[in-house]
């Protein structure tokens, strides 16, 4: 039903499919009927079939959609623990769609009163006094959907409301009348969800009077005592180190929540690039006068890389697993990366913009943020530590292409002297004419699709892919300045021979010298 043929007064609404029973369910059961019809839709067979029940939630179906679709059926309030980065916030905002497409309340209401049975003063007034001619309002699914982040500062006022007296001295009303109140974010999340994030942080005072208006339904203010009988789903979110590092759940509330859903990083490199993809701003647009830049290509190797270096640094020692490693950090990542390929091609006019290995160097202050070191992290630097990250990530991938691959006759040429240096001060087609010079280089790239008909940014991108990955296992060597040379085991062992040749004729020298001073 379009929202410009909704009835507008009570006595509409009476006539309308909007029954006193349909409008007076409570929010849970609303879920869970509303759940119930989308788990058919999306079933085998059904009219949805394959569909997504909750959109943009990717390495769930498995693992905790089933537990949240298990509490909304059990018409649960549910907490979603996980470390930073899991899409706690996202799942509970999904919520809203399982509510329904439109809700009717009393207009001008602040707790959005059931017409059929209205629970403010206020709205019971109007109804007495206007009966059917009562206007009537429209909630929206995102309209009944409230979000509050739960901080140390928030008060009971904040969360439930607050005697007004500005508003009492003006109506005339005595400050113990329910007129007087200034409603918080609870009341005004009436028949709708009630979000709450980070529920360790607020304190146990105001988690009681959480726990007590959402229980019994009643809570004191300022002495008065108010008695509300919301309706509300309430939903929270938590880190699990917040428990014991900034504060906890208070024990009557834990014991209220229903169930207690944990979730959990991308099982999968491949879940991880889906993710990505989803979410990183990597579809750029450009002026109607700029006739340049006609695409941007991303080689699936450089989403690889981007994304195994959070999951090496969820492993790393170095790294504080308790704050774990945000999936925001390959999102912001990958969009750095592309913007660091981009300015490149915007500087010598390249049609094409193809991110390289070098750009995820390029791509630290994406990453310097979102990774919290250990004490040994700290003594080796933040930038060190990613650097690192990078190389093992760049070693990984370039194993899953390349490690049957023999890169020796590579290895020879930078061995017998030879160098190059890929940086972002040339255009592609002169780097790849620097790389063709390197016998044995492109016909290694054959597990990355390159031809000799590939274009330059795509053939220069896979070369320095392969290069880097040699790098990262020191076959060959790397200066900050993107130099690539001899390795370092082969410097070595020539610094070695020139030492001991230099020995050598000092010893020559000196038995030269002892031989002369002998025959004065």
């Amino acid at each position: 039903m379009p929202s410009t043929a909704l009835p507008r007064t009570l006595g509409q609404l009476r006539t309308s499919v909007y029954t006193a029973d349909r409008v007076s369910r409570s929010v849970k059961d609303e879920l869970r009927d509303n759940l119930i019809v989308r788990l058919r839709e999306i079933a085998p067979g059904g009219p949805k079939e394959g569909e997504s029940l909750f959109p943009g939630i990717v390495g769930y179906d498995d693992t905790v959609v089933p537990q949240v679709v298990n509490a909304l059926l059990s018409r649960h309030n549910f907490i979603l623990l996980g470390l930073r980065g899991q899409a706690k916030s996202r799942i509970l905002r999904s919520l809203t769609t399982l509510l329904d497409p439109f809700s009717p309340y009393v207009a001008g209401s602040e707790l959005r009163d059931n017409p059929y049975a209205p629970l403010s003063k206020f709205s019971r007034d109007l109804v007495a006094s206007l009966g059917d001619d009562t206007p009537i309002a429209w909630m929206t699914p995102v309209e009944r959907y409230v979000e509050k982040l739960a901080t140390p500062d928030v008060t009971v006022a904040d969360l439930i409301g607050d005697v007004d007296p500005i508003k009492a001295a003006r109506s005339g009303h005595e400050l113990g009348s329910e007129l007087t109140m200034h409603y918080g974010l609870l009341p005004r999340a009436n028949r709708g969800i009630f979000a709450i994030n980070e529920i360790p942080d607020l304190a146990g005072k105001i988690q009681v009077a959480l726990f007590n208006i959402m229980q019994e339904g009643d809570v004191q203010i300022k002495g008065y005592p108010v008695r509300l009988e919301l309706d509300v789903a309430i939903v929270f979110s938590a880190n699990p180190e917040d428990y014991t590092a900034r504060g906890k759940i208070v024990t009557p509330l834990k014991d209220r929540i229903g169930s207690e859903i944990r979730t959990h990083y991308p099982e999968s490199l491949d879940e991880a690039i889906s993710i990505t993809e989803q979410e990183a701003w990597t579809e750029r647009t450009y002026a109607p006068s700029n006739d340049t830049i006609q695409r941007i290509e991303i080689p699936h190797y450089i989403r690889q890389i981007v994304e195994q270096i959070a999951f090496v640094a969820r492993e790393d020692k170095k790294v504080d697993k308790r704050s774990g490693v945000s999936q925001r950090l390959p999102i912001s990542t990958m969009e750095l990366v592309v913007s660091n390929a981009e300015r490149r091609a915007l500087i010598h006019g390249e049609s094409v913009v193809v991110p390289r290995v070098g750009d995820i160097f390029a791509a630290l202050p994406g990453i310097t943020g979102k990774i919290e070191l250990e004490y040994e992290g700290e003594m080796r630097g933040s930038d060190n530590v990613i650097r690192e990250l990078i190389r093992s990530s760049v070693a990984n991938i370039f194993d899953s292409y390349f490690a049957d691959t023999n890169t020796q006759q590579i290895e020879q040429w930078f061995n017998l002297g030879g160098a190059v240096e890929l940086n972002d001060k040339q255009p592609a087609a002169a780097v790849l004419a620097e790389l063709q010079q390197i016998q044995g280089l492109f016909e290694k790239l054959t597990p990355l699709k390159i031809t000799s008909k590939s274009q330059p940014e795509v053939a220069v991108s896979a070369a320095e892919f392969l290069l880097e990955g040699m790098t990262a296992h020191k076959r060959i060597s790397r200066s900050e300045a993107r130099k690539f040379t001899a390795g370092e085991k082969r410097k070595r062992n020539e610094e070695a021979a020139n030492f001991a040749e230099r020995k050598r004729e000092q010893e020559r020298e000196d038995a030269h010298n002892r031989t002369r001073r002998g025959f004065n």
